[in-house]
């Protein structure tokens, strides 16, 4: 490094190829999503493109525990909806911001991602692997 440490930010190791939901979907629709897409966290974005949540594969199981039959769980996969799942108001950080930041965040809220967020519009994804995988192969 230099005499000036160069800040890694947020934009340069965020994931920008997302997959997302609707609000409206079942919940068996985000979830075969999720496994498509092999990620534990989906985001809920409104047909307007406005960013407005997260469902998880947590959210699902949990969920999926409270059935007392097979029955009850495919009931509960076709007809609850993301909305009625999914948290509202996940974390985000904006892509400007630092890789530091982002870890801290990560860690006092004890979370996995952040969405990366530009007003609010959904831009990206960082996660703890992208951060720990960037330190790994000395890009930071």
């Amino acid at each position: 490094m230099t005499e000036v440490e160069r800040t890694a930010m947020v934009s340069e190791f965020m994931h920008t190829d997302l997959q997302s939901g609707a609000p409206d979907e079942s919940v068996f629709e985000a979830l075969t999503t999720l496994a498509d897409a092999h990620v534990h966290g989906l985001p809920v974005v409104e047909s307007s493109g406005r960013f407005v949540g997260v469902i998880t594969t947590t959210d699902v199981l949990e969920a999926i525990s409270e059935s007392a039959s097979e029955s009850e769980r495919e009931s509960m996969l076709r007809h609850t909806l993301v909305r009625e799942l999914m948290t509202p108001v996940p974390a985000t950080i904006s892509p400007t911001e630092s890789l530091k930041d982002a870890s801290q965040q990560m860690l006092f809220r004890g979370i996995h991602r952040l969405f990366v967020t530009v007003e609010d519009r959904l831009v990206g994804v960082i996660s703890q692997t992208d951060i720990v995988r960037a330190y790994a192969v000395g890009r930071i």
